[in-house]
């Protein structure tokens, strides 16, 4: 099958497109499916360009990056139930900047009809990140307020829909640039990070997420109420030992299926919006993390059509 594979780490340059990488081999509980399209998104590049961070997330080389996908069941194992070959499927998955992927069927959501195939592709990773940033690192309830700095972005759009969906009372933090747009979520308010003005009369919180990280998120530690929850993507937060009444609790996401379904029927339906940026084909994965890398403002997807 053709792929792409990094062989060692690097700039986007490392990113090898090969015809000749054998096709996966399916177990009896697993799919294959024939990928549509996956995207870009920042762990990708940071795999790529650091060997600590491979590490971090259990990769070695020569390996294949991608965690979302898209696409066309080609064959199922004999212990599968609930899916045939033919039936369109997203998931969060691995290696699937290539042709071919093998999963298990236990991760893959139906694509709702009449959605697009290609577009469902910008929605696993973020969607489970934002979500679970939510639901399981901050634990939001019904009422609570929320703040989500980076809130336009494709991760922050979708934890916004997740706090709205649970009856959170909802803030949007972004750069001021991105005022106009961030309304346009149908938040409860908007707080423009960059502003130190508009920083310095900002409230508590009883939770913050945060898909920053860096100086923004020290500062936005100070207005989480005590008791109240961070909830951060990118690590230990610098000065959280000055906050010992408020818990951070870090994340990654994993899969969810369940979850995942709820997202794209959402997405389809018009309940929230994910811009995608544009479209590269597979062969071109490198000028694709490049051009995503750059804040793309949207989604940028891998064809492997």
């Amino acid at each position: 099958m053709k792929a792409i594979v990094l062989e060692e780490f690097g700039g986007p340059e490392k990113l090898l497109y090969k015809t000749d990488v054998p096709d996966p081999e399916i177990n009896d509980d697993e799919v294959l499916i024939a990928v549509a399209a996956s995207s870009i998104n920042p762990a990708d590049w940071k795999i790529r360009s650091s060997s600590q961070v491979a590490s971090m997330m259990g990769v070695s080389l020569p390996a294949i990056l991608g965690f979302d996908v898209t696409g066309i069941v080609r064959a199922v194992g004999r212990n599968v139930s609930g899916v045939t070959t033919g039936d369109r499927v997203v998931a969060l998955a691995k290696n699937t900047y290539a042709e071919l992927v093998t999963l298990p069927a236990s991760l893959i959501t139906h694509i709702p009809d009449g959605m697009d195939t290609v577009d469902a592709a910008a929605l696993p990773l973020v969607a489970l990140t934002g979500d679970q940033l939510i639901r399981e690192a901050c634990q939001v309830e019904p009422g609570q307020s929320v703040l989500i700095s980076g809130a336009t972005g494709s991760v922050g759009r979708c934890a916004v829909h997740s706090a709205k969906s649970l009856g959170a009372k909802v803030f949007a933090g972004v750069r001021k640039k991105h005022i106009d747009e961030a309304k346009a979520l149908g938040v409860d308010g908007v707080v423009a990070l960059d502003d130190e003005d508009a920083m310095q009369q900002l409230g508590r919180f009883d939770c913050v997420a945060d898909t920053v990280g860096g100086a923004v998120a020290t500062t936005l530690l100070n207005h989480v109420r005590d008791g109240g929850v961070f909830g951060s993507l990118t690590g230990p937060v610098a000065g959280a030992e000055l906050h010992p009444t408020v818990r951070v609790a870090m994340m990654h996401a994993h899969p969810d299926s369940n979850r995942l379904k709820d997202f794209a029927e959402d997405l389809h339906s018009g309940k929230f919006s994910l811009p995608i940026a544009t479209r590269f084909s597979l062969e071109d994965a490198g000028k694709a993390q490049t051009f995503a890398e750059k804040d793309s403002g949207g989604k940028v997807l891998l064809l492997a059509l």
